[in-house]
């Protein structure tokens, strides 16, 4: 018992010193007998409310922030911080797990996704074994398993990487998210570095302001220890925030200004990507300024990795763009159909500049996009603006509505487009038949963005997921195309 209340703050004890512990959980649903419950309070629900109902399974020990005034005939620990001490308690039941690996965690509002995969790829081609925990999919060593969340809970990041200390792994490359931050869901977790991306507005329904998002980020690099590293995108104006706090060793990548690792494109075109990368000669199949910036973020981890700067840049232009990452796909008529994850402003605007700057003579773009529901209502007029601001046709549709009615979410959409590009705007709620018409109106030579979904194999309504796989219904279209 003492051992999965380490580093915590314990304010009151009653009951047996050492019960008898078999697991922990903080679902009492999954609750059996010898269990610990861990009674965390959510943005939904509180776990206090479900205290006697874990008892009633079988807990043996109540972790809680309040004890209940007729206190059932068991062991309870109250601390200040229930969801804290579940991280550490994690941590200390599967054995510290990430004290036997280098655990780097990739935080930002774009491009976690794409720089947790690379690297992760890049280790597994160097081979040195490596896990991976990511939005679209977590790895063991070669084995994966499925990802619900960017960044899952506490006991499921530790069994994680219980298993990959098992499978021989040395490495595990995390994205970690603000979410993840804030509800401690990577407490007793020991990184052995850490990289930022970027950050725009973002999750601003959850963190409700910018302000908080950039110090629940922020909140990760003060924690690093003094003998890891921070790698930070210099060109990002919040990048000195965050690491205005931090103990670790600094290093910086950028494409403008002076930066630790240096990067200058030189040639862009739908197939890869030219450039001077750190002083070398580069060609990779990654495109973009957006991936310009990931490519630096990976080189640049690697070296703090103690990889050989030839080496990484050989591993790294081999490497494919990430699943549902400007993800490319090509008719026999000469369209062009682009697959991508954007979901906010930030990175919508990165993907069709990119996709602009590639586009020649009387060649043109045609996006569809809708915005999640039950989300960051904010950002959806200001997604359908930066859409009509690079694109001749606009389709907005439904993405993930959840419990909101997709025409409601397209009609707020809406009132972002300018006046004069309502013309060049359709709405069309059905996904489906809004990424066919947008196939039917292209041309040879035309660019189709699809965005907002990228890897997703599946679109939420109502509590349900349905199957739904943006590149699977366009190769479908393109085969006629």
């Amino acid at each position: 018992m003492n051992d999965i209340l380490n580093q915590v703050e314990v304010l009151d004890r009653r009951g047996l010193e050492n019960p008898g512990i078999r697991s922990i959980c903080f679902d009492s649903r999954q609750v059996r007998k010898g269990a610990v419950f861990y009674a965390i309070p959510g943005t939904r629900t509180d776990g206090h409310d479900y205290m006697d109902q874990a008892i009633k399974s079988g807990a043996v020990a109540v972790i809680c922030e309040k004890i209940p005034s007729l206190p059932a005939d068991i062991t309870y620990i109250r601390v200040r911080d229930a969801a804290c001490a579940l991280g550490w308690g994690a941590a200390a039941f599967y054995g510290n797990p990430s004290e036997k690996l280098m655990v780097i965690g990739i935080t930002g509002t774009n491009g976690k996704t794409t720089v947790a995969t690379l690297l992760y790829q890049l280790f597994m081609a160097a081979g040195q074994a490596a896990g991976l925990v990511s939005t679209v999919r977590n790895m063991v060593g070669k084995k994966s398993l499925p990802a619900t969340h960017t960044t899952p809970d506490a006991l499921q990041i530790n069994q994680m990487l219980s298993s990959m200390v098992l499978a021989g792994c040395h490495y595990c490359f995390m994205e970690v998210s603000s979410h993840a931050i804030s509800q401690k869901r990577t407490a007793g977790i020991r990184f052995g570095g850490g990289v930022f991306t970027n950050i725009t507005h973002e999750h601003l329904d959850y963190h409700k302001t910018f302000k908080e998002y950039i110090q629940v980020k922020k909140a990760f690099f003060d924690h690093l220890p003094a003998t890891t590293f921070a790698l930070v995108n210099r060109d990002d104006k919040n990048a000195k925030i965050m690491v205005q706090n931090c103990p670790a060793t600094i290093k910086t990548y950028g494409l403008q200004g002076i930066a630790d690792i240096k990067g200058k494109i030189l040639e862009s075109h739908l197939d890869g990507m030219h450039l001077i990368l750190d002083g070398f000669d580069f060609w990779g199949r990654l495109v973009g300024k957006f991936n310009a910036y990931n490519l630096l973020a990976v080189y640049g981890c690697a070296l703090m990795c103690g990889m050989e700067k030839e080496h990484v840049l050989t591993l790294l232009s081999e490497q494919k763009p990430v699943e549902g990452r400007f993800e490319t796909l090509r008719s026999a008529g000469g369209v062009t159909a682009i697959v991508d994850y954007a979901h906010t402003p930030d990175a919508l605007k990165n993907v069709l500049t990119t996709i602009e700057n590639l586009c020649h003579g009387n060649n043109c773009i045609i996006t569809v996009v809708g915005a999640g529901g039950n989300r960051d209502a904010g950002k959806r007029p200001v997604m359908a603006q930066v859409a009509a601001d690079f694109s001749r046709q606009v389709i907005l549709t439904s993405d993930n509505p959840r419990y909101e009615k997709p025409e409601e979410i397209i009609e707020e959409m809406i009132a972002g487009v300018p006046e004069a590009k309502r013309n060049d705007v359709l709405s069309i709620p059905d996904r489906r038949e809004a990424i066919k018409t947008a196939v039917v109106l292209a041309r040879e030579g035309d660019i189709v963005l699809v965005a907002g979904k990228g890897h997703e194999t599946y679109q939420e309504i109502e509590g349900r997921k349905y199957p739904f796989d943006d590149r699977e219904i366009l190769q479908g279209l393109l085969t006629h195309k």
